[in-house]
């Protein structure tokens, strides 16, 4: 029964190896050097990252936890109808267990539609699943959001709520953020909504061991994106003479994390035929984690057709969700 209720769709996974190639070929040539974060999340990655959400010193995941636990079916109320979830990097889905207990509350069946570039993470975590709700159905897609985006077909019988969980926004430059959430419009209608997860502005004392933290598990998840370019484009990145920085920038209301070299060294990709130097000192920035506030929150909303309509706190004020309502037309 499990089979009838789950389908996989997959994009073409040639354009994603070739993507990862150019991506890292022009990021490696560049000055200053960097690479990609949706790069860090191969099978490793993925678990690597979930570690991450259970040490101490990283609260987003147990603050957002908080909210949902907390608000869920307040959330899902503000959807007048039958409800149709999609969630952008649903990864575990550990924090949509609390929006769809929500929603089998108040109605019979539900569609749920989880969008990953993680085959092996959207298989775990949909098995999982749907042994647990037997009146879930499951459409999931392994791809880049957009070209996911542009493939969705859904019933317009019922209200859709798309999940953006996480600090995953932070991950995104505004430019990037406003094309994301774009695109995320593009597929709705009025009535629906956006529930927009979003890392808010604090003290350093708190933001910088969340992303450092005592045990080296971040480092371990950041410097595996050189792992992933040594197995994959057949490079000879020595892992053990680059490490870990992170550290927030106030100027521009972000972590930042790089990869630093401890000396000079030439890394061959073979698969490229490319040879990068580095300098030693010398960084690869590989992640941004931007930090927000109801303003940001407000302008990002009105810049990409919705309205900031509500905004659920932890009871510290370290983390927001946020309703995004599609304006009218």
């Amino acid at each position: 029964m499990i089979n009838e209720r789950f389908a996989l769709h997959e994009t073409d996974s040639s354009r994603s190896v070739n993507s990862f190639i150019e991506d890292v070929q022009s990021g490696l040539a560049s000055s200053p050097k960097f690479l990609l974060p949706k790069y860090f999340y191969d099978a490793l990655g993925s678990i690597l990252f979930e570690a991450i959400t259970l040490l101490p010193e990283y609260y987003p995941t147990r603050k957002e936890s908080e909210i949902l636990s907390t608000y869920a079916n307040e959330i899902i109320a503000s959807a007048q109808d039958e409800v149709i979830l999609i969630e952008l990097g649903s990864g575990s889905a550990s924090k949509t267990r609390y929006l769809i207990d929500a929603v089998f509350n108040r109605q019979i069946r539900l569609t749920y539609i989880p969008i990953e570039i993680s085959k092996t993470a959207i298989e775990s975590s949909s098995k999982q699943l749907l042994e647990n709700y037997p009146d879930l159905k499951i459409e999931a897609y392994v791809g880049d959001y957009f070209d996911v985006l542009k493939k969705l077909k859904l019933d317009s019988s019922k209200k859709v709520l798309v999940m953006f969980l996480g600090s995953s926004i932070g991950n995104l430059s505004l430019g990037e953020s406003i094309k994301l959430l774009k695109a995320i419009r593009q597929v709705l209608s009025p009535g629906d909504a956006l529930l927009l997860g979003a890392d808010l502005k604090k003290s350093i004392d708190v933001l910088e061991p969340a992303y450092d933290d005592s045990l080296g598990v971040t480092a371990a998840f950041n410097l595996n994106i050189l792992t992933r370019i040594n197995r994959e484009l057949n490079a000879d990145f020595d892992i053990r003479s680059f490490k870990h920085i992170a550290f927030y920038n106030s100027d521009l209301g972000r972590i930042e994390m790089h990869l630093e070299s401890r000396k000079a060294q030439t890394v061959f990709i073979k698969e490229l035929n490319q040879k990068v130097e580095f300098a030693e000192g010398e960084r690869i920035h590989t992640e941004n984690s931007y930090k927000y506030d109801t303003e940001n929150l407000s302008d990002l909303a009105r810049q990409t057709g919705f309205e900031l309509k509500h905004t659920w706190r932890d009871n510290q004020s370290y983390f927001s969700d946020n309703l995004f309502a599609v304006t009218q037309e």
